[in-house]
């Protein structure tokens, strides 16, 4: 099975990260992908982070009817860094093919997370374009050194067998929308999750509504 992972706050998931995700898998030929809704996110804030509960449910809600599997495994693993997780991640199912994805708004700030260059060599990257940054994005000293090791989408499709590094880079329509101005528009969004619990698809463990994030 080739699985995308894409991790996040999904604070909370929308339609964007669902279309961006179909159109990466398209585009990597992959079986399924992965939603990893992160129980904590080391650089962003903890302050207007709805419960795991809520964000686990808001991405469950987005990713019906697609094959697309949201999860809170980073809980059960207990990792808390993205280097602990995808090395957790290859160890527990070794006969996956895994490709890490992360739009470029990412990338730019990727040479700030914990051993980048670890998660590089883990798995193959696929960085998705968004508006506004990519320049900072291309320019960046991650970018510097992943550069050498960039591919083509159509080649790494076609590939038999993967290796790391790699590192696709895609571009498509942009999608404008984002959590932020979701939580803009409606700041009391998690408020319809408040009571409910939920079961996490790939673990099959239950997540409490009043778990924080």
């Amino acid at each position: 099975m080739r699985t995308g992972l894409l991790g996040g706050s999904f604070n909370p998931a929308h339609g964007g990260h669902r279309r961006i995700t179909l159109f990466a898998m398209t585009a990597l030929g992959l079986d399924e992908a992965w939603w990893l809704v992160s129980p904590g996110n080391p650089l962003k804030p903890k302050k207007g982070m709805a419960p795991l509960a809520a964000r686990l449910q808001s991405a469950q809600l987005q990713a019906r009817r697609a094959p697309i599997v949201p999860t809170a495994i980073e809980t059960e693993l207990g990792t808390r860094y993205t280097v602990n997780t995808l090395g957790a991640l290859k160890r527990r199912y070794p006969t996956r093919e895994f490709v890490w994805m992360m739009g470029s708004d990412n990338l730019a700030q990727f040479h700030r997370w914990k051993d980048w260059r670890r998660i590089a060599r883990t798995m193959p990257i696929a960085v998705i374009a968004r508006p506004g940054y990519n320049g900072e994005a291309m320019t960046s000293p991650a970018m510097a050194w992943l550069r050498r090791y960039k591919v083509s989408a159509a080649r790494f499709r076609n590939r038999g067998q993967w290796s790391a590094p790699a590192l696709v880079f895609m571009r498509f329509d942009p999608d404008q929308r984002s959590a932020t101005a979701i939580r803009r528009a409606n700041a009391e969004w998690a408020d319809a999750f408040r009571t409910t619990n939920v079961r996490d698809p790939l673990t099959n463990r239950l997540i409490a509504s009043q778990d924080a994030a």
